[in-house]
């Protein structure tokens, strides 16, 4: 053990990031509210029928009226880096036209190519998102060494939206979509929607933790650092 919750180390990951003016925890688990309030950290409890994480949001949003931009980061996340939070929003202000930004990182490993629980992401020459995919996308029709065509050909999907108030609201009202329901992927109903994201591409993604092998192993990384 890390001495801290899993939450814990998330929220403080987000509390470290210099643009966000503040962090609060959505959930519908009475244990984690708890948890939170006992750290110091602020939360709300949001209805149990949220089908995803951005409605999750939203139904928070709709209180936050003055808020601009709203930031989507799992629970899960605790090594996401804060220059990552950052830099979502920062697209959206360098943006102002874009209604939602996300991140991707250039694939390292071929295997995660083939590899389902990978979401892969290709972008037009402006850095918006043409499709999110589990498949191999782009497809390489010839067979050819994947590094033939550079390592920019694949990236993978970063979980971590910035989305501007107005547009999250609308997100939410709208019916989640086929090719959503299909890939099991929420952001595929923006595109279908006919809007656009925007992608900031950084070097490194944090590794989540879905499952006790992945959490043994942020412990053991948690623990080298401290010591």
């Amino acid at each position: 053990s890390t001495g801290q919750s899993l939450i814990q180390h998330t929220f403080e990951a987000a509390s470290a990031a210099s643009k966000p003016i503040g962090v609060l925890v959505a959930t519908d688990h009475q244990e984690i509210y708890r948890e939170v309030l006992g750290f110091g950290g602020r939360a709300v409890l949001t209805s149990p029928d949220c089908a995803s994480g951005t409605d999750r949001v939203a139904e928070v949003a709709q209180t936050l009226k003055d808020a601009d931009i709203l930031v989507n980061l799992q629970g899960d996340e605790p090594e996401i880096a804060p220059a990552d939070i950052d830099r979502v929003i920062e697209l959206l202000e360098e943006n102002p036209a874009e209604p939602m930004a996300t991140l991707a990182t250039p694939i390292q490993n071929q295997d995660q190519i083939y590899d389902p629980s990978c979401v892969k992401v290709v972008c037009d020459c402006r850095q918006r998102a043409l499709y999110f995919s589990r498949s191999p996308i782009p497809y390489v029709r010839d067979e050819l060494p994947v590094d033939s065509y550079g390592e920019s050909l694949f990236h993978q999907h970063i979980g971590l939206y910035a989305y501007r108030r107005t547009f999250l609201l609308e997100l939410a009202a709208t019916p989640p979509s086929p090719l959503e329901q299909a890939e099991k992927l929420e952001q595929l109903r923006v595109l279908q929607m006919g809007k656009t994201i925007c992608v900031g591409i950084v070097e490194h993604v944090a590794q989540g933790i879905d499952t006790p092998s992945d959490y043994a192993n942020f412990v053991s990384r948690t623990l080298r650092r401290a010591g």
